[in-house]
């Protein structure tokens, strides 16, 4: 039988006292780490806990540019003339629009907290008790989600440019189902049966994503009695304006180094995709085509163009140019640059992105197999990362003494939700309407719960069932439940402005600088109260 004693940070790693009082005995590689004074400790543990970050964000440009391989393969319609009984072959895109966006989309930038979940449910496995890393960053990384990145999105566009969701309804769905997510966890942890799961509500909170799925698809194609009775917006088919396809890779810093940050342009079409896909060498950037979301999403009339030339190379001389470009420190464009305290900046950005770039050249291409190799080979290397955030945040933890859930609220949520905030941000900079921008945040959130919460909890539950005929124990569920109430509780006061926005400037994103200020602003303000609030409780202050 499994011991029931509830678990400590003093117990689980010997931690004795607060900062600068006691000796943590972990350590990540040396022994010798101990004898360290505590206050250097932790900063050393902090600065690889950033580190890691910015390796999850360059990893993520890489899963990104896999996923957007395996959402534009197509497969062959013939259409046939009903006049000449003609037959036509023409491709069709196998992804739609809205379950790519609730499964790849969000699933993809969720991925690191999902992985961080699931490694501290494997390494749990054998205690009654669940961890309490995974639940406590899903959590606090929904409250990112919702609130930061919607303060960042709003003020995006430019000033007076109005960007509205243009198809409501599938919004209503998702924006249900997130809800429905957080009011669901309450009901399991406090009502249905306090402070346990059972392996009955872990597989319950699983399928719920199947059904979230079913009813937005059901809503995008209008199925009767199963959608909402409103009409459906059309977005435009070239996602940027004319006016705004022109963009400079040299605006600022950052851009030329993060993969993710960049917008790829095809000048026939001016199509923008939301991802970039590109490579620099000294021959400049080359681009590759593809498609955006939106033409990725629906079967298309148009004969597909001609495979590019990147797609055509040979697969070995396409990896061994990763290489090459993961040891390039200074590009063509940045030696063109007359201020030497902007190149010696960019230099060095290079130079501390290096390990990671030469870590993740190992990759495979992204254009092998419609990108399923590298979809699913950036996965492994996210876990990985992961796994190491887990052990930084124990340290962390056990050096301070610092509760693992007021953690896991703001350091763990704030760096492994950085590729949702870039992908949401792009978004509403590069297309026409805020449905991805806005869709990412609220599938997000439900992708968190229903996955990202219900599998880790799925395999402890089931150990637990199998091996002691035990349901799975919830440390500090009485704090973990008030984070609920708190996060429900402000993120009724995130929509209602949204809706508000909606109904007086007639669009949820940009519009008048100062009001778009005033609402970024304002969503700030109830993440630092969700954050504070949170932290208080599950450290018995309040």
């Amino acid at each position: 039988m499994a011991s029931v004693a509830k678990p400590t940070v003093a117990t689980m790693l010997g931690v004795h006292n607060i900062l600068g009082q006691g000796t943590c005995e972990s350590y990540l590689l040396f022994r010798g780490e101990t004898q360290l004074a505590n206050g250097f400790r932790t900063f050393l543990y902090f600065l690889g806990l950033a580190y890691c970050f910015i390796g999850l964000s360059a990893i993520t440009a890489r899963f990104f540019r896999s996923m957007e391989n395996v959402v534009k393969h197509t497969h062959e319609v013939v259409v046939i003339d009903p006049y000449t009984g003609a037959e036509t072959i023409r491709h069709g895109k196998v992804w739609n629009f809205t379950i790519a966006d609730i499964s790849l989309l969000a699933f993809g930038t969720s991925f690191p907290q999902i992985s961080l979940a699931t490694i501290d449910a494997i390494r749990n496995l054998g205690n009654l008790y669940a961890g309490g890393l995974g639940p406590g960053t899903l959590v606090g990384s929904a409250a990112f989600d919702l609130f930061p990145i919607h303060a960042v999105c709003v003020v995006v566009p430019r000033a007076g440019e109005l960007k509205k969701i243009a198809d409501i309804g599938v919004w209503l769905v998702e924006l249900f189902w997130s809800f429905w997510a957080y009011i669901w966890l309450y009901i399991i942890l406090e009502v249905w049966t306090p402070n346990v799961i059972t392996l009955w509500e872990a597989l319950l909170t699983v399928l719920q994503y199947g059904l979230l799925l079913t009813h937005a698809y059901a809503q995008d194609k209008r199925w009767p009695y199963l959608s909402l009775p409103l009409e459906k917006g059309e977005r435009p088919e070239e996602w940027v304006p004319a006016e705004a396809a022109s963009h400079e890779h040299d605006s600022s810093v950052g851009n030329n180094y993060s993969e993710i940050l960049q917008a790829v342009e095809d000048e026939d079409r001016k199509v923008v995709d939301i991802f970039s896909i590109h490579s620099s060498n000294e021959t400049g950037l080359v681009y590759q085509k593809v498609p955006g979301f939106d033409d990725a999403a629906e079967p298309s009339n148009k004969i597909l163009p001609e495979e590019t030339a990147l797609e055509d190379s040979d697969v070995l001389a396409l990896w061994r140019q990763q290489f090459v470009d993961a040891l390039m420190l200074e590009s063509r464009e940045s030696r063109k640059l007359n201020n030497i305290y902007l190149r010696l900046a960019r230099i060095s950005w290079q130079l501390l992105l290096a390990p990671w770039r030469l870590l993740f050249a190992f990759l495979p291409p992204y254009n092998i197999a419609h990108g399923w190799v590298s979809f699913i080979s950036s996965l492994i290397f996210i876990s990985g990362i992961a796994y190491i955030v887990t052990k930084l945040t124990d340290l962390i933890s056990c050096v301070t003494g610092i509760n693992p859930y007021v953690i896991a609220f703001t350091a763990l949520a704030s760096g492994t939700s950085w590729p949702d905030l870039v992908a949401s941000k792009i978004a509403a900079e590069r297309q026409t309407t805020a449905d991805s921008a806005i869709a990412n945040i609220t599938c997000s959130n439900s992708v968190n719960i229903y996955v990202g919460i219900g599998v880790p909890w799925l395999i402890d539950t089931a150990y637990n069932f199998i091996a002691y005929r035990e349901p799975l124990r919830i440390e500090n569920a009485a704090g973990l439940s008030y984070s609920l109430l708190v996060f429900f509780s402000t993120s009724v006061g995130c929509i209602v402005v949204l809706v508000f926005r909606r109904l007086t400037l007639g669009a949820e994103l940009g519009g008048p600088k100062l009001w778009a200020w005033v609402t970024s602003v304002y969503f700030m303000l109830l993440w630092i109260i969700f954050v504070v609030l949170s932290s208080l409780r599950v450290s018995g202050v309040i």
